[in-house]
């Protein structure tokens, strides 16, 4: 396969997809969503599995990366009906922090043209134990859609690698199969049947003689 073929191809999609999940990774460790945090964790390793085996013609490497590209897609279904809250999923619960804390997305205190404030539960005296609540005011952009956003090209990107990962698979399997037909393994080719010994073929010129 040349440098212009699906293999290539399937080689920066991992490539976009390594920088893409590194960085989401970053700001779900922000925001301390760990479940997210794993799922990015496992999906870097796949991807990585991925370009060693595209790089290295190992199939059974692309056919792991290819099957791990739809649970990719699959999990990101879910957090798009997560922060959409559909399906009686709630954006406000905690389930992405395995109700460890109160964390939600890093977007949603941070966003674009978004302004933090804090707000002392007792304004005068303050404890140990006082709290502040956070105020988000003229975000740009609501921190769901943010998320949904990100999601979105996670979903179009493995798409992208779950379709090459399969032309690739199946370009390499057809090479081994022809290579094997006109005996790359075979310790006797064919062509050695249809060749005729030198004797034979001296023998009509001691006849002509």
């Amino acid at each position: 396969m040349g440098c212009c073929s699906g293999r290539c191809t399937l080689i920066f999609i991992c490539t976009l997809q390594l920088v893409l999940a590194l960085e989401r990774q970053v700001f779900d460790f922000l925001g301390y969503q760990w479940a997210p945090i794993l799922a990015n964790f496992f999906h870097i390793i796949m991807v990585i599995l991925g370009l060693f085996g595209t790089i290295q013609y190992r199939p059974r490497y692309i056919v792991v990366y290819t099957v791990w590209a739809a649970l990719w897609v699959a999990w990101n279904v879910f957090i798009i009906c997560y922060y959409l809250d559909v399906g009686g999923l709630s954006k406000d619960s905690d389930l992405l922090t395995f109700n460890i804390s109160a964390h939600h997305s890093w977007w949603s205190e941070h966003g674009p043209g978004c302004v933090r404030r804090e707000m002392p539960e007792a304004p005068g005296v303050r404890t140990t134990e006082s709290h502040s609540y956070i105020t988000v005011m003229g975000c740009l952009m609501d921190y769901q859609y943010i998320e949904v956003v990100h999601s979105g090209t996670q979903i179009l990107v493995a798409l992208l690698g779950f379709v090459y990962a399969c032309y690739v698979v199946s370009a390499i399997t057809e090479e081994e199969d022809s290579f094997d037909f006109i005996g790359g393994f075979d310790p006797f080719p064919l062509y050695h049947v249809n060749e005729k010994p030198s004797h034979l073929l001296l023998k009509p010129m001691y006849l002509s003689t």
